[in-house]
């Protein structure tokens, strides 16, 4: 990898692709400023070297078009106080008025492009839009992560045009440096927690994991999927009936490569889905009709955490349960403070996807963890062992 840190861009102009997707109230103003933190570092390196930067990104899914609701304006205050310097934000991408803003930058300037996505041509990937973004500088420079699963025209396309003058950011550099540590460096005994309601969604990640790991973990609405596959009767429970073959195959998969494999033995059930619904506890595998499981029970909280606490290597992706309603969170914040407390013991930890992060963040543990992946998608296909778009076109 040719990261910034191998480049000194004294004098020059260097367009990032940045990951500015932030959240914003109905008041546009954004609630939570993570992802527009994480670009700092890179921003910064640059910038001291005595370069000016041009930031480029996108915001929501605009269908098409200007679109004020998913305009970057809003970023700009939280990024200029971050960075302690005044941005210049143009509400074009490459007209005239951005070609001379970018011409007269000067060393320690910042260049804020309005969102890619309001020109059909990014997720295109057209090589005519991407060939006039590179024309505004000298480097380019991906910092997103969460994008560099898509083949779009910041992210894949741009890269043709900077032949050997493209860098990963350092964002990007520790997303794929800590991923490999648990795809192919993983000390043992290596535990993967894969939750979340569907196992179609998984089956990849599962099937390459199996390869690596020597416990593998299912909890949440897809362990219902398992737990009917292997003859047990899950009541009202999520079920996804097309993948009670795949789960099958994957059991059998499991055991024939010597993983140890864990589904819950016990389940927070109710009698609706609703935190007001009654609730009791049953066996996972013998929940009655009219029931359904919206949680792991305690005695599988506390075997699970008996294989995490002793593994030198933990991957989570996915909740365990309905955390977002109180009264079926338990299982979810016991993995969490059980993966927390294994790191401070000295093992390596790596989670990621959206509502595994928000678990981590709602119990502030995320300071606990070894290494919190800011892509849920990228991650994923990275962890399928996919070669995603964006990290290919800086190594070609």
């Amino acid at each position: 990898m040719k990261t910034v840190n191998s480049q000194n861009f004294a004098g020059k102009k260097v367009i990032i692709r940045v990951d500015f997707n932030a959240p914003l109230n109905h008041n546009r103003q954004v609630t939570d400023d993570t992802r527009i933190k994480e670009s700092i570092p890179t921003i910064n390196k640059i910038l001291n070297d005595g370069a000016s930067v041009i930031l480029m990104s996108h915001l929501g899914r605009p269908k098409g078009g200007y679109e004020e609701d998913y305009s970057l304006s809003p970023i700009v205050p939280v990024l200029a106080k971050m960075l302690d310097r005044n941005i210049i934000f143009s509400r074009e991408l490459f007209g005239e008025k951005t070609k001379a803003e970018a011409s007269k930058l000067k060393a320690g300037d910042v260049l804020l492009l309005e969102n890619l996505r309001f020109h059909p041509e990014e997720e295109k990937a057209d090589e005519s839009f991407a060939k006039e973004l590179a024309s505004l500088a000298d480097f380019y420079v991906n910092d997103a992560f969460a994008t560099a699963h898509r083949e779009h025209a910041s992210t894949a396309t741009i890269a043709k045009f900077f032949p050997n003058k493209k860098f990963f950011g350092l964002l990007l550099e520790n997303e794929v440096n800590n991923l490999e540590k648990v795809l192919n460096n993983a000390h043992s005994p290596y535990t993967a927690i894969i939750g979340g309601a569907k196992i179609s969604s998984k089956i990849a990640i599962i099937k390459n994991l199996i390869n690596n790991v020597d416990n593998l973990i299912i909890g949440g609405g897809m362990a219902f999927t398992f737990i009917k596959a292997l003859g047990g009767n899950v009541g009202g429970s999520f079920v996804e009936e097309d993948s009670l073959e795949i789960a099958k195959e994957i059991v059998k998969e499991v055991m024939l490569k010597g993983v140890n494999f864990y589904i819950p033995t016990d389940a927070i059930i109710a009698d609706k889905f609703s935190n007001e619904a009654q609730v009791q506890t049953s066996l996972a595998e013998n929940i009655e009709k009219g029931w359904l499981g919206l949680d792991i029970g305690r005695n599988s909280c506390r075997r699970f955490a008996e294989i995490i606490n002793k593994s030198q290597t933990i991957l989570w992706n996915g909740p365990m349960g309905v955390f977002e309603m109180p009264n079926f969170k338990q299982g979810t914040k016991a993995i969490a403070i059980s993966v927390a407390s294994a790191t401070i013991s000295g093992s390596f930890s790596l989670l990621g996807g959206g509502d595994t992060v928000a678990a981590i963040n709602q119990y502030n543990l995320g300071d606990q963890i070894s290494y919190v992946s800011t892509g849920g998608g990228a991650m994923l296909e990275y962890l399928e062992g996919k070669q995603l778009p964006g990290i290919k076109a800086l190594l070609s």
